[in-house]
């Protein structure tokens, strides 16, 4: 697959948050309302464009799933950025709803790609578990657990699912994709409110995969399961009834990760490759 810009063209680079609230996730549908759907149609608006414009994006939330660092990349033609570059952040401010932002619009190195150069994806997802529930301020962005969880033995059982593994237990099978990832850091800790926060980073993640880790580790935090649960779902490598996908609002894409610009060419490479484990052919 090319991935070359074009002669004439530059690549742009667009930061982005939104609420997930209201829309069926990130990928444009014909009769729903989503992310891309809403951001495309804003951009051609306001630089006038006669064809539709094409985002290539970091990760494709879910229905109802929030983002803090969501990256997309377009290219636009040279006459077009250089009219309306510099004006864009503010007119997108004035084009777009209030549920999503873009925040930095720039030109980008020409190798580089929203999805296919990063190199981590980094989530949180956030669990209430006072016996009142959870703030109402809050509760777009908290899930609420009706019982109390022991943060420490959610942490023990995540340590076991650390590294490459296929993770096809916790994720919606894909006809032709692979359900490999590299977990690099999973781990949970409370606020000051007392909210329980957890931190998962992976080179890439599958469908579902956050939300049902979550719902795993729930199982250990309020005592139904022990520590070694997760892991030994994540061994048997077939979906486990037991394990709930959590509720999509609890969870935001916080950020994502690129390497140098001189890297950039090599890892859009390495990142289309089907992967394997180890001793697997």
């Amino acid at each position: 697959m090319s991935d070359e810009v074009e002669p004439g063209f530059v690549r742009v680079r667009l930061d982005l948050s939104y609420d997930g609230a209201e829309f069926s996730g990130w990928a444009k549908q014909r009769t729903r309302r989503t992310v891309q759907g809403d951001l495309e149609a804003a951009l051609q608006t306001v630089m006038r464009l006669r064809e539709p414009v094409s985002l290539t994006v970091a990760g494709r939330t879910d229905a109802g799933v929030h983002a803090r660092g969501q990256v997309a990349h377009l290219d636009l033609a040279e006459d077009v950025w250089a009219e309306h570059g510099e004006k864009l952040l503010r007119r997108l401010a004035g084009k777009l709803p209030q549920d999503v932002r873009v925040w930095r619009v720039a030109v980008a190195p020409r190798a580089f790609n929203a999805r296919f150069s990063a190199v981590w994806r980094r989530y949180a997802y956030r669990v209430g578990d006072q016996q009142a529930g959870v703030d109402p301020l809050l509760r777009g962005h908290v899930l609420w657990h009706d019982r109390p969880l022991d943060v420490d033995l959610m942490n023990e059982a995540a340590g076991k699912l650390l590294g490459e593994h296929d993770f096809a237990a916790y994720c919606k099978k894909r006809e032709g994709a692979t359900t490999i990832r590299k977990l690099l850091d999973l781990h949970w800790e409370r606020t000051p409110e007392g909210i329980a926060v957890a931190t998962v980073r992976a080179d890439a993640f599958c469908h579902n995969m956050v939300r049902a880790l979550v719902g795993s580790m729930l199982l250990v935090g309020d005592g139904h399961r022990p520590a070694e649960f997760p892991g030994e779902v994540l061994a048997g490598g077939v979906r486990n009834s037991a394990v709930n996908v959590v509720r999509p609002h609890g969870l935001t894409l916080e950020e994502v990760g690129y390497p140098a610009d001189d890297q950039l060419a090599a890892r859009n490479l390495l990142a289309r490759n089907l992967r394997t484990l180890p001793g697997c052919l």
